[in-house]
């Protein structure tokens, strides 16, 4: 197994060990020039903190790298992008982006690589940076897991890891499995945020009925509510325009299990309106590129079983 040491912000590290323990935090860069290929999905990505501290604080888990709007990594993670607020935000990621134009709404790109299950180490458990560890690495390093530093490095992590679960009640990595232990691949679980994006990019950010891809009018709807036990995961989404997921939350709209759309007879009934949501009625809804990011049928099933009004 492959880790990524990255050189990180002590500002933006500072911040999110005082939220204790998120679910996820987005690792931002300033542009979204660079594509990352150093990991995959599961892999761990480690916190290196800069000169002059030197040392490994943390790591999570790799889940995606996405190029987003800086108001959509904010909309999505809020202050687990490293930032108490979002204007703090965009002053640390302007700080970076020498020739870019500033924008207070926040409408350009930047790199966001989503990590899971994050632990942040208190000073005295920071590991040593790697002994071959040079000053002219800028962005990160890859270390293979098994031998070395890399060993090392992961197994002090490890150690960090377990010591500070017992100080703190740390998330889970996966469900039945241990969160700490032999070198091996882990699929992290998505939060709220981690889900959303997953399924603006699976949908290939247009709505799955309308086709409608203005990301501002796209939201990420969970098919069985996530109230309701439903996961956050791909195959329980679907990214739809704005007003269509109200409707669906409220059972004027559902997907059948082959895809279709229904639109609920309740609509016309209950707002004497609904005229422009009828051509949609008995359309098949664009599908994601991957089969198992397709909505799961006995999600849809629940959907038309327990919130279509019919």
């Amino acid at each position: 197994m492959i880790g990524w040491l990255a050189t990180t912000d002590y500002d933006w590290f500072c911040h999110l060990r005082t939220l204790g323990a998120p679910e996820e935090v987005n690792f931002w860069q300033p542009s979204d020039s660079q594509a990352f290929h150093a990991l995959q999905t599961g892999e761990p990505f480690f916190f290196k903190l800069k000169s002059p501290h030197n040392a490994v604080a943390g790591f999570g888990y790799f889940v995606r790298m996405s190029a987003l709007p800086a108001w959509l990594a904010w909309d999505s993670f809020g202050p687990a992008n490293g930032a108490p607020d979002f204007a703090s935000m965009r002053a640390r990621v302007e700080r970076y982006r020498t020739g870019h134009f500033r924008d207070p709404a926040g409408n350009y790109q930047i790199g966001c690589r989503l990590l899971a299950q994050p632990v942040f180490f208190p000073d005295e458990l920071w590991v040593r940076q790697p002994a071959d560890w040079g000053k002219n690495i800028v962005q990160g390093k890859r270390y293979a897991l098994e031998s070395g530093e890399g060993r090392r490095i992961w197994e002090s992590c490890q150690a960090a890891a377990a010591q500070l679960k017992r100080l703190l009640p740390l998330p889970s990595v996966r469900d039945g499995g241990p969160r700490y232990g032999s070198s091996q691949l882990v699929m992290p679980r998505l939060g709220q945020g981690g889900f959303r994006i997953a399924v603006i990019e699976s949908y290939a950010r247009a709505c799955a009925v309308s086709s409608e891809h203005s990301l501002p009018a796209l939201e990420a709807a969970h098919i069985k509510p996530y109230a309701d036990e439903g996961e956050h995961r791909v195959s329980n989404g679907l990214l739809l325009r704005s007003d269509m997921h109200r409707l669906f939350d409220r059972g004027y709209v559902t997907v059948t299990p082959e895809h279709r759309i229904e639109i609920s007879r309740r609509l016309q009934e209950d707002y004497h309106n609904g005229r422009s949501y009828r051509d949609f009625h008995g359309k098949v809804i664009a599908l994601p590129a991957k089969r198992a990011d397709h909505p799961d049928p006995e999600m849809l099933a629940w959907h038309n079983e327990n919130r279509y009004l019919g």
